[in-house]
Parts: structure tokens; C-alpha cells; sequence
């Protein structure tokens, strides 16, 4: 089943057929991002502040559309698609793609906090990259390496991120409970090169087009204020 193969190369091979046949069009509520949703900000965040750049590791779903949005943000620096929640052993593709490491794929994200603050980092992934009410599934992938996760650098960090999953459920701004996860951070590891500014070279590719693009625009919409047209690319 299309849903339950572990390659995006296969995943997209299968994706391509069902287009060809016309098949994708009888499942709609699989086809294309997930509609943003307009919640508060974070009640307890960081004050904007001049300072050294900071760190945000998050996961929530393919890297690709995570790392294609988080490009976008105004006061991001840099955004690396890779792996965390598992050994430096294990962290490449094939082996991640198996679903037995530990890992997620994940994004790092660098920024100025006197431009954004950690908790609009965490409005952002929650409102239009991901849905954070569920686990190991994001769209068309499924397992434990597309989990919902929050890897917090610090007790600051994982202060601001229970606090506000704890906010979103009391004020019901979901249909379903957070079951985003918060771990503490024990390594980030770069993807692979080719997986690096994957959206932005590839915006027509036929899971691009369908699954992450529109997260792109579903951002620019929701926040005006925060979105960058000339996006960032990423440096190791």
C-alpha cells in the first residue's frame, strides 16, 4: 500500500500512478497539506531581544515541507533538514526510512531572537507546518520517524513548549488533543545533501506540489507579517 512504503522515492512513484489513474481524486481528505488553523500566540515565550542567534529543533512530518516553510520566516538564518531522537549510528535516510531508529525527521532552525521569538517558532509549526494531534502520521507518511516532536535545547525551551501545547488543549484550538512529543535534545544530524532545499529546487515535483507548497502559501497567508519571499538556504 502506497501509504505504508517507508522511501519518498517509492511513496512519489506511487503518488505519480494514482494521479495518472485519476484515483487520487476520490481521496480528497489525503490529498494536499493540512488547512492552516489560527491559534493564539504563546502566552509564556521569550521577550524579543538582541542577542546571539538561537536554535529550534522540531519535527512534523517530512522534512522537505518543514524545512520549505520555516525558509520563509523573517529573522531565520538558517534551516537544515536532518535527524534527531536516535544515534549518530543510524542517522541516514535508508536506515531512519525503516522506522526502527529512534529518529524523526527534523528540521534546525537558527534565528534572531530580536526578530522572532521561540514561541512564534512553535505558532508557526503548529498553525500551518504540521497537525500536531497527530503522532506518526502527516499526510501520506506514516511511522514513528514523521512523529510530532519538540526537541527542547534548554528548560527555557521546554518550559515555552509544555506550557503552550497546555494553553492550545485548555482553549480547545484544536478539534483533538496535542500529542506532539517534547524531548530533550541529545543530537541534531544533518540529512543528506540532496535532501537540503528539496522544496525550493523542486517545487513542481508531484509530492512538492501537492503536500508542501500549499503550507507555503497557506503561511504567506496566515502570517503576513513573518513571511519572506526570498527564502533562505540552507548551510551546514
Amino acid at each position: 500500500m502506497f501509504f505504508r512504503k517507508s522511501s519518498k522515492s517509492l511513496r512519489l512513484a506511487a503518488l505519480v500512478g494514482a494521479i495518472t489513474a485519476g484515483a487520487i481524486l476520490w481521496h480528497a481528505p489525503l490529498f494536499g497539506a493540512e488547512a492552516p488553523v489560527i491559534i493564539a500566540p504563546a502566552a509564556v515565550d521569550n521577550p524579543k531581544s538582541q542577542g546571539p542567534d538561537q536554535t529550534a529543533v522540531l519535527s512534523g512530518g517530512c522534512f522537505w515541507g518543514v524545512q520549505g516553510v520555516f525558509e520563509h520566516v523573517r529573522g531565520v538564518k538558517n534551516v537544515i533538514a536532518g535527524y534527531a531522537g536516535g544515534e549518530k549510528a543510524t542517522a541516514d535516510y535508508e536506515t531512519v526510512s525503516s522506522g526502527t531508529t529512534g529518529h524523526a525527521e527534523s528540521v534546525k532552525i537558527v534565528f534572531d531572537p530580536a526578530a522572532i521569538s521561540y514561541g512564534q517558532i512553535l505558532q508557526i509549526a503548529f498553525s500551518v507546518v504540521h497537525d500536531p494531534t497527530q503522532l506518526n502520521r502527516q499526510g501520506p507518511d506514516v511511522g514513528t520517524q514523521y512523529r510530532s516532536a519538540i526537541f527542547y535545547a534548554d528548560e527555557n525551551q521546554k518550559r515555552i513548549a509544555q506550557a503552550y501545547i497546555s494553553q492550545l488543549d485548555q482553549s480547545h484550538a484544536f478539534a483533538r488533543p496535542i500529542v506532539t512529543r517534547v524531548d530533550a535534545l541529545k543530537g541534531f544530524y544533518p540529512a543528506e545533501g540532496y535532501h537540503q532545499d528539496y522544496l525550493i529546487h523542486n517545487p513542481t515535483q508531484p509530492y512538492i506540489a501537492i503536500y508542501d507548497m500549499p503550507k507555503i502559501e497557506n503561511f504567506r497567508r496566515t502570517f503576513p507579517e513573518l513571511y519572506s519571499g526570498s527564502p533562505v538556504l540552507a548551510h551546514n
